[in-house]
């Protein structure tokens, strides 16, 4: 399993990540990432390493 984090501080609301894994993230009433799945494999991991390589700001971490 991987654990999806998004640091709020740094994230600025771009969506790539809930437009990349829907599945996996969505947005808060402004548009910022909220993690819908906080552990994750196969599809779901696929998707979450696509979001994470796709942050403009670097605020999507996994940890494996």
């Amino acid at each position: 399993m991987t654990e999806v984090v998004v640091d709020a501080d740094r994230c600025t609301g771009h969506g790539r990540c809930y437009t990349l894994a829907p599945d996996v993230f969505d947005a808060d009433e402004v548009g910022h990432s909220v993690v819908l799945v906080a552990e994750v494999s196969g599809e779901l991991e696929a998707q979450a390493v696509t979001a994470e390589k796709n942050c403009p700001e670097g605020a999507i971490s996994l940890s494996r």
